[in-house]
């Protein structure tokens, strides 16, 4: 059932009762069939011709409008508000087969209910005020976790870590904006309260914590969708082999033959509890032919949208790649040291950062792939953070540290409290975004939109 009925806008929450299948496709024991909306609990009535207590399961048989019998199973009544939604929810638990499943949804539908669409039950939990945005979007990060690392931390969001902490930024951005709008209002003091000194340290100390806070958000970012590391370099340097040794498996094909490597080469790999998924490029040089020319415009391609690019070069003829992006940070790896004799591991004194390894051996991959979370964010000694984020949130946040910035250089400049109390307000508002306190309809639908049916 993947057809949508119903057209209202997201960001609106309508009475409509609303019933999708919550269950993964295809065969399995147990089947659920989520129903809400203020005409569940007559729907789960007509299906069974019983009653419920809430919160007590009960046997029945689910019939039909016809009275045919279609399976026997659980039913669960949770009353609102408490329940996930905050509306009256019914869970039908059937037995895990499609047919029988299907067959119980239309039932629903056929007594009244419309199919959800992706994500409209996590959306009405945040219309009533069960779920903020943060909250919502750590349930579909925890769904979709790579790494048990990056389930922890989507499970943190879930209950409300990363809300807290944007939470309690905003209450201090309040309480400064109260503090200069006062001052404002009140200009015939004798003392001038937006001078004193006050108001500046407060700036500064606000600008910390955000800029603190934008660096777990990025952390948390990089864990829930994984990092992407792109592997180039010149033919025959050894990259699909580097590829197959960190993989512990043998991915790609490995040749004497330059340009056998011509498509991209995705493998996605878990290192020290990150999901990173490493990309083997075509070799670059000058194109012998309009198949090898393609993939070498795929590897500039794949470069510019990755976290980390790692160079390889033969280290017994080191010649490097240019031009590469100079936007994406960059690790060169000196690859056949078991040829050349040079020592494995970190190359000191060495820009940029370098390491020599035998693919071939396995020596030096112990340094490299600590060098690969050094780079990513994620080495010892860095503060680690403990929610998931979004790319969203990290552009939000990264606009109100702008704009803080911004507003001080100007306070410094100027003086002028109008205008500080205009620029905190527009940081409040990319604070708001994050949460959904202040946030436009077209954003909501972006982001229920991309759940699953029955969430």
């Amino acid at each position: 059932m993947h057809s949508s009925e119903g057209t209202t806008p997201v960001g609106s929450l309508d009475q409509d009762t609303i019933a999708a299948i919550a269950t993964p496709a295809g065969r399995g024991g147990v089947s659920i069939v989520r129903v809400s909306g203020p005409g569940a609990v007559a729907i789960a009535e007509q299906l069974t011709r019983r009653t419920f207590v809430p919160r007590r399961p009960c046997l029945a048989q689910f019939t039909n409008r016809q009275g045919d019998l279609i399976d026997e199973g659980l039913v669960f009544f949770f009353e609102g508000p408490f329940s996930f939604t905050g509306e009256d929810v019914v869970e039908l638990h059937g037995h895990g087969g499609v047919i029988v499943t299907d067959s119980l949804l239309r039932a629903c539908f056929d007594l009244g209910a419309r199919l959800a669409r992706p994500g409209e039950f996590s959306e009405r939990a945040f219309l009533n005020n069960k779920l903020d945005l943060a909250q919502a979007e750590g349930l579909a990060d925890l769904i979709d976790a790579p790494t048990q690392q990056a389930a922890r931390q989507a499970a943190a969001s879930l209950t409300g870590v990363f809300s807290t902490a944007v939470t309690t930024l905003a209450n201090s951005l309040t309480e400064l904006r109260v503090y200069v709008e006062a001052a404002i209002d009140f200009p015939e003091e004798e003392i001038d309260f937006l001078q004193e000194g006050h108001v500046a340290t407060a700036l500064n100390q606000l600008l910390d914590a955000l800029q603190a806070l934008l660096v777990s958000a990025r952390q948390g970012a990089l864990m829930s969708r994984g990092a992407k590391v792109v592997l180039t370099g010149k033919p025959n340097a050894g990259k699909s082999s580097l590829l197959n040794r960190l993989a512990r498996d043998a991915i790609a094909i490995v040749t004497d033959i330059p340009g056998t490597t011509r498509d991209v080469i995705r493998q996605t790999i878990e290192l020290r509890g990150i999901a990173i998924t490493l990309s083997d490029t075509a070799g670059l040089r000058d194109a012998g032919d309009a198949i090898e020319k393609e993939g070498i415009d795929r590897a500039y391609t794949e470069m510019k949208t990755a976290d980390l690019i790692v160079e390889v070069l033969d280290d017994n003829n080191p010649e490097v790649s240019d031009p590469l992006p100079t936007a994406v940070p960059l690790i060169r790896v000196y690859n056949k040291v078991d040829l050349s004799r040079r020592p494995p591991g970190v190359i000191s004194h060495c820009q940029p950062l370098s390491v020599a390894v035998s693919a071939t051996e396995g020596t030096g991959l112990e340094a490299l792939e600590q060098l690969l979370i050094e780079q990513l964010g994620f080495g010892e000694g860095s503060a680690t953070t403990s929610f998931s984020a979004r790319e969203r949130h990290v552009d939000a946040l990264t606009e109100a540290a702008d704009l803080l910035s911004q507003a001080i250089q100007r306070f410094s400049d100027t003086g002028a409290g109008e205008l500080l109390a205009e620029d905190l307000r527009q940081v409040h508002d990319r604070l708001a975004r994050i949460t959904g306190k202040v946030s436009a309809d077209d954003l909501l639908g972006k982001i229920f939109s991309s759940f699953c049916i029955g969430k």
